[in-house]
This record gives C-alpha cells, sequence and structure tokens, in this order.
C-alpha cells in the first residue's frame, strides 16, 4: 500500500505560478513511477507528467510543455510539479498517483495508487 497525499493548491491569478507537491508514505517510495494527473468538471482525467522511479525520464502533455516541471526526491519521499505561466486552462483538481509496473504509463488506469487531489484555480 502507497498514501499519497497532495498540497499546494489553491487560487492563481493567469501567468502566476503554484508548485504542487505529493508526500508518499507506505512501500518502498522508489520503487514506483509517478505522475500528476488533473480532471476538470465535465472532462476525462488526463495525464499532466511523470517520472520514473529514478528520475531519470520525465514526461509531460503536450499542454504542460515548457511551462510545467516535474521532480522527485526519493529520499524525502516526494514528488513536486512547479507549474509556471498558468493559464485558465490549467484550472482543475490535480492528482498525484503512483504504479509500480516495469513500463511507464500515461494513462490513469493504470496507476493502482491515488492521492486526493488538490484544487488548482487560474483566474483571467
Amino acid at each position: 500500500q502507497v498514501q499519497l497525499v497532495e498540497s499546494g493548491g489553491g487560487l492563481m491569478q493567469a501567468g502566476g505560478s503554484l508548485r504542487l507537491s505529493c508526500v508518499a508514505s507506505g512501500r518502498t517510495f522508489n520503487g514506483y513511477h509517478m505522475a500528476w494527473f488533473r480532471q476538470a468538471p465535465g472532462k476525462e482525467r488526463e495525464f499532466v507528467s511523470g517520472i520514473t522511479w529514478g528520475g531519470g525520464s520525465t514526461y509531460y502533455a503536450d499542454s504542460v510543455k515548457g511551462r510545467f516541471t516535474i521532480s522527485r526526491d526519493n529520499a524525502k519521499n516526494t514528488v513536486a510539479l512547479q507549474m509556471n505561466s498558468l493559464t485558465p486552462e490549467d484550472t482543475a483538481f490535480y492528482y498525484c498517483a503512483a504504479d509500480a509496473s516495469i513500463v511507464f504509463a500515461t494513462t490513469p488506469g493504470r496507476y493502482r495508487y491515488w492521492g486526493q487531489g488538490t484544487q488548482v484555480t487560474v483566474s483571467s
């Protein structure tokens, strides 16, 4: 079992920045690929960014590439998402997720463990 707790969401004006954090507890954190997903009202949950278990590879959705940066600290069992140049289209509930599969995935169904999420609202 892995427990995930997100923090760092909030209300921000367009062009601003937020940093989301996810703290993991339970089983060995560095055995999991980690990802951030988001879900806006009326829309499906979508992949935002991910990082492999050792941090050697990172992945981004086209919509956030160049603006968001994912990182992890296996010593502290944390994964972070630095979000810059926010736009109203980034408004959503953001979830941290963990997957123990060998191959990194961007589909939500592959992720077994999820946090409760944190709301990000960007005003224009």
